[in-house]
């Protein structure tokens, strides 16, 4: 009998995903307790792309962990390895419980800016919603880092591609400039966005984010992500805007924060911690050409 082999028959290892998504900031997710990714960064770039790929803003692993039930490895969608994603990790909270690697309701995920304790509304079996407490906001420059001579960097004016945008950063684990604006859907996120995302201020780039504040309760964002452009929803990135929000008395500490892809709960506590509230949802699983 002649083999696959012998036969020029080549074979392909095969590769189980899961697509998933949290208000539409949707990644491609690999349970590494059973598969093996060698290259991480060059998988994320054929996975993301949205006409050759399966589509996503990048690719988290989910691999075991000494500190944690998992630990998360966050991949932007140009390869770039990304600290810690807000959105991402309720969706690695949702397929621990889902598929037998953690028992929930809490779900501790070690991620590259520590680990974090997401709680989990589980109803039938399944992970509705999640809240994760995201620690608390660093606003040192060295966190971001940047070059600008300011602590904190609040309401600092920037020139951005020709204009002076005022701007406040807060570190979440990743690194946001947050920009107040008077009519968010009118600003020009794909001019700005970029332009405030690779400013020679931010040596290893910054996540950009356009406010408006409706009330003292309500904020409504967009955001241009470090490494994936424009995003339906950025998690952390809704956590520094809260945060920039409150400090400069703009808003309240408690909001709800509207993005492209749906509502944050958003309540900057007495403790200093930052929490978020919000839905993840599986997508579909397939196969993918290892």
């Amino acid at each position: 009998m002649i083999g696959p082999a012998r036969a020029g028959i080549a074979i392909i290892r095969l590769m189980r995903f899961t697509k998933m998504q949290g208000l539409g900031n949707d990644y491609v997710y690999v349970n590494c307790f059973d598969e093996q990714v060698d290259d991480p960064p060059a998988l994320s770039k054929a996975v993301s792309d949205r006409h050759r790929g399966i589509g996503s803003d990048g690719l988290i692993l989910i691999c075991p962990s000494q500190r944690a039930d998992v630990r998360m490895e966050m991949y932007n969608a140009d390869g770039s390895r990304g600290l810690m994603c807000g959105n991402g990790i309720r969706c690695v909270a949702k397929y621990a419980i889902e598929h037998g690697l953690a028992a929930g309701p809490i779900v501790r995920v070690e991620s590259d800016s520590g680990v974090k304790d997401i709680v989990c509304e589980v109803r039938d079996g399944l992970v509705r919603s999640a809240r994760v407490d995201m620690g608390e906001p660093s606003f040192s420059p060295a966190a971001l880092p940047s070059t600008i001579d300011a602590d904190p960097i609040r309401d600092y004016p920037l020139q951005v591609d020709g204009r002076t945008l005022e701007i406040t950063c807060v570190s979440m684990g990743n690194p946001h400039a947050v920009v107040f604006v008077d009519d968010v859907h009118r600003f020009d996120l794909a001019r700005f966005g970029p332009a405030l995302e690779r400013h020679s201020a931010f040596p290893q780039r910054i996540n950009a984010h356009f406010v408006q504040v409706d009330s003292p309760e309500h904020l409504t964002m967009r955001t241009w992500e470090r490494g994936s452009g424009a995003t339906q929803a950025c998690g952390t990135g809704a956590c520094a805007v809260v945060v920039a929000a409150a400090m400069t008395e703009r808003s309240r500490r408690r909001v709800t924060a509207t993005l492209p892809g749906g509502d944050l709960k958003l309540d900057w506590a007495d403790n200093n911690h930052v929490f978020k509230t919000g839905p993840a949802v599986e997508v579909f699983s397939g196969d993918w050409p290892g």
